[in-house]
């Protein structure tokens, strides 16, 4: 399964706040508005925040879960299905972080909680 971490840590910076054009990789202004405490790294609490707040900005029409098209941009079809763990054709709160947080560990090669 294709991780979701770094691509949809750029697509949401994308869509809270427009920007350049989308790279590979985090590029350092991307990294800098994860950074809260600047401390060069994205913690996993710094991660979680953000991603709580994007789902928040993502959920159009606030009914507490997101639709496949309020994730088109930062999601594909075949993402939204693995995310959509309970398969109800919208992903809650606890489905998205699940999912986005296992991705942080995942890319987390050092073991240490956060990304550089």
């Amino acid at each position: 399964m294709r991780k979701l971490v770094l691509p949809t840590a750029l697509a949401l910076c994308q869509l809270v706040s427009p920007a350049q054009a989308q790279s590979a990789a985090m590029n350092q202004e991307q990294m800098d508005r994860l950074d809260r405490d600047r401390n060069g790294s994205v913690d996993r609490s710094e991660y979680q925040a953000f991603m709580t707040l994007a789902f928040a900005g993502l959920d159009k029409n606030k009914d507490g879960s997101l639709r496949s098209d309020e994730v088109a941009q930062a999601l594909n079809a075949q993402q939204f299905a693995a995310t959509d763990t309970n398969g109800d054709g919208k992903l809650s709160q606890s489905e998205f972080l699940n999912r986005v947080m296992a991705d942080f560990q995942a890319a987390d090669r050092s073991g240490d909680g956060s990304l550089q």
